[in-house]
This record gives structure tokens, C-alpha cells and sequence, in this order.
């Protein structure tokens, strides 16, 4: 993999700084553990009305990513279209690689 971002969020996984899955990212939301919420670019609009809201309602940054969920799947060994950052180092080096 030659993708910087992606790499990067996979070493936030293995760091345990990550969440991945709507229903748990939206749990991340509402109980103030995510600070950053990253959306693939193939992610079903259900449920992004879903993460959107709770993003609104909780004062969450929402970020589309110009990744596919195949793409984030694959750094991350996990099949899934949306993740959450839970560290603010993570979060803001996230933020200037997007």
C-alpha cells in the first residue's frame, strides 16, 4: 500500500485509537469519544444521514475521505465505510493529511 492516509489510519487502529462500524461510531458520538469522523466515498446514504446527525448533535468533525470502503477496508482488515478518531493527535495529523 502506497497511500499515506491509509497507512496511517491503520497504525491508529493497531494503536486502538479507531472505530470503525456505523452503529459503533455513532455510539462514539453520543457517549463524546470521537473527535474525528471519517466517511469513504461509497458510503451508503442511509446511513450517513445516520452519522451526520449524530455528528451535528454531538460537535463532531465530519470528513468525506476520496477513498472507497473497498480501499479503507483493505488498510484496515476490517470491511467498513465509516471510522472514527478517538485521539487528538491522531485526529489532527489526520486533519492536515486530508
Amino acid at each position: 500500500m502506497n497511500d499515506r492516509l491509509l497507512s496511517f489510519l491503520g497504525l491508529c487502529k493497531r494503536a486502538g485509537c479507531l472505530i470503525s462500524g456505523a452503529d459503533t461510531v455513532v455510539r462514539a458520538m453520543n457517549d463524546g469519544k470521537a473527535l474525528l469522523v471519517l466517511t469513504a466515498s461509497d458510503f451508503s446514504d442511509n446511513s450517513l444521514k445516520n452519522v451526520e446527525k449524530a455528528a451535528a448533535e454531538n460537535h463532531v468533525t465530519l470528513k468525506p475521505l476520496n477513498r472507497t470502503k473497498d480501499e479503507l477496508s483493505f488498510a484496515l482488515g476490517k470491511h467498513c465505510g465509516v471510522v472514527c478518531v478517538t485521539d487528538k493527535g491522531f485526529a489532527d495529523k489526520i486533519l492536515t493529511m486530508i
